[in-house]
C-alpha cells in the first residue's frame, strides 16, 4: 500500500511541477491565438462565427488533460527514462521550428532530430571531452532516444483518438482557388491540444519503493524513482475538398493510428538494438512527412466535391444555434428547392425564400442523394440564409491561398480579395 501513497505524492509534485513550467503555457496561448485567427477568418470569409474561443480552448485543454493521464497510465508499464533537461532541450528545438513551419509543432519533429544529433555526435572523436565542457551536448548525448520515440508513438495514438472523436467539430469551411481558376469549397480540419503527460522515470535519492508491476524497458528504478512532468502538444491540419469532415477525421485517425504502432514498435527494437536509434529517428521524420503527403496526393486525385451543380446549392456549412441546425441540415447538404422552386443559384434562393416570408418549405438532398422535405417558420432576427453557409460561387470577394506558413504568417492569416485593385486583405 506504501507505494501507491509514494505514487499519489509523487503524482502531486509532478502536477505542481507542471503549473510552474513556462512550456505548458506556451502551449495554451498558441492554443489561444489559434482559434483566434480561426473565427477571424470565419467572420472573414461568412461574416459570423462558426466557434468560440473560450469553449474551444477549455474544450481542448480539457481533453488534452484526459488524454495526458491515459498515455501517462499506459507508459508506466513502459518504464521510459527522460529527464527534465532533455525536456527543454525538446521545447526549444519545436519552437525554433515552428517559426519555420507551423505543423512542425510536433513532437515527433524535435525527437527525431534529437536521435539524429545523437547519433551524428557519437562519431565525434572527441565526444567524451566534449560532453565533459558542454551541458547542452551532455543533454543530446544522454537522452534516452527510446523512450523519447515510444513517447511519440503512444502520443500519436492518443491523436488518433482525439481526431477520430472531435476532428469533424474542429472543421473550418473555407473558400479555395481550383486548379482551372474556379471557386470551390474546402473544409481544413485543424487541432491542437496541450497533453500534460506524467512519466515515472528514475532518479536518485528518489523513492526506493519497488514497483508492483514489472516495465517493458526494465529501466532501473531500484535507486530510486519519481514523476516528471512532460508538457507536450500534439496537433494535425488536414485540408480536404472531396471528403465531410467526419469521413476525413476517420480517415487521417487511421493513419494516425497506423503511424504511432510502427513507431511503437520500432522504437521497442531500437531499446534493445542500439544501432537502428538513427534508422528510427529518420523514420519519425519521415513517416510522419509521408503522412502529409500521402493526404495531399489522395485528395489531388479527387473531384471537388463543395461545388454547386444542377441540383442545386452544395451546403459547406451550417451556423452553430440556428434555424439550419436545428432543422437537422448538414455539411454536403444540397439545398433542391426553396418554397416549391428549383434552386440553381444563390439569387434563386433569395427569391425563393421572399415569396414567404414568415415561413420556409424546403427540399434538401443528402450524400446519399435522398430528398428530405424540411420546414420551419421564419422569425425576426433569424440568418437570412437561415444559417446555411453555401460552397463559393465566382463572386466572394476572398478565398484563402494554400501555401506553407511559418508562425509569423500564420497568426497574420491573409486571405486574397477578388476585389479589383486589391490582392490582399490582411485580418
Amino acid at each position: 500500500m506504501d507505494v501507491w501513497f509514494q505514487l499519489l505524492d509523487r503524482m502531486l509534485l509532478a502536477v505542481g511541477q507542471l503549473f510552474t513550467n513556462p512550456f505548458y503555457y506556451i502551449g495554451i496561448v498558441f492554443i489561444v491565438l489559434h482559434y483566434r485567427k480561426q473565427i477571424q477568418l470565419e467572420r472573414k470569409l461568412f461574416h459570423t462565427r462558426l466557434h468560440s474561443l473560450l469553449n474551444e480552448t477549455w474544450r481542448v485543454v480539457l481533453w488534452g488533460w484526459l488524454g495526458g493521464l491515459g498515455a501517462s497510465i499506459l507508459l508506466l508499464f513502459v518504464g521510459v527514462n527522460i529527464q527534465l533537461n532533455v525536456v527543454i532541450v525538446l521545447w526549444i528545438i519545436t519552437v525554433v521550428l515552428m517559426i519555420f513551419r507551423i505543423r512542425f509543432l510536433c513532437l515527433a519533429y524535435a525527437v527525431g532530430i534529437l536521435g539524429i544529433a545523437q547519433v551524428i555526435f557519437s562519431w565525434f572523436p572527441n565526444a567524451d571531452s566534449l560532453r565533459e565542457s558542454y551541458t547542452f551536448l551532455e543533454t543530446i548525448a544522454s537522452a534516452d532516444i527510446p523512450s523519447l520515440l515510444v513517447i511519440v508513438g503512444v502520443l500519436h495514438l492518443l491523436e488518433g483518438v482525439l481526431v477520430g472523436y472531435q476532428g469533424a467539430r474542429m472543421a473550418t469551411p473555407l473558400f479555395l482557388e481550383g486548379k482551372r481558376g474556379q471557386m470551390i469549397g474546402a473544409q481544413q480540419l485543424q487541432g491542437f491540444w496541450p497533453v500534460p503527460l506524467f512519466l515515472l522515470v528514475p532518479m536518485a535519492g528518489g523513492s526506493e519503493l519497488g514497483l508492483p508491476w514489472q516495465t517493458l524497458f526494465a529501466s532501473n528504478l531500484s535507486a530510486g524513482w519519481t514523476m516528471l512532468a512532460f508538457p507536450a502538444m500534439i496537433g494535425f491540419t488536414e485540408l480536404t475538398i472531396s471528403k465531410l469532415p467526419k469521413r476525413q477525421a476517420r480517415f487521417s485517425a487511421k493513419l494516425l493510428y497506423v503511424y504511432g504502432l510502427v513507431l511503437l514498435g520500432t522504437a521497442v527494437a531500437a531499446h534493445y538494438w542500439t544501432p537502428l536509434v538513427l534508422l528510427v529517428a529518420i523514420l519519425s521524420i519521415a513517416l510522419h512527412e509521408g503522412l502529409l503527403l500521402y493526404n495531399q496526393w489522395v485528395e489531388a486525385k479527387q473531384t471537388p466535391f463543395y461545388i454547386h451543380s444542377e441540383r442545386g446549392l452544395m451546403v459547406l456549412s451550417v451556423v452553430p444555434n440556428s434555424p439550419a441546425q436545428q432543422l437537422g441540415i448538414s455539411v454536403g447538404e444540397i439545398i433542391h428547392k426553396v418554397n416549391g422552386y428549383k434552386i440553381k443559384t444563390k439569387t434563386d434562393l433569395h427569391a425563393a425564400m421572399g415569396l414567404n416570408s414568415a415561413f420556409c418549405r424546403l427540399e434538401v438532398l443528402n450524400d446519399q442523394g435522398e430528398v428530405r422535405f424540411l420546414k420551419r417558420g421564419i422569425f425576426a432576427g433569424d440568418h437570412h440564409q437561415l444559417g446555411i453557409l453555401l460552397a463559393p460561387d465566382q463572386d466572394v470577394l476572398y478565398f484563402l491561398e494554400q501555401r506553407p506558413m511559418h508562425l509569423f504568417s500564420y497568426l497574420r492569416g491573409k486571405l486574397t480579395g477578388l476585389l479589383p485593385n486589391d490582392t490582399t486583405k490582411s485580418l
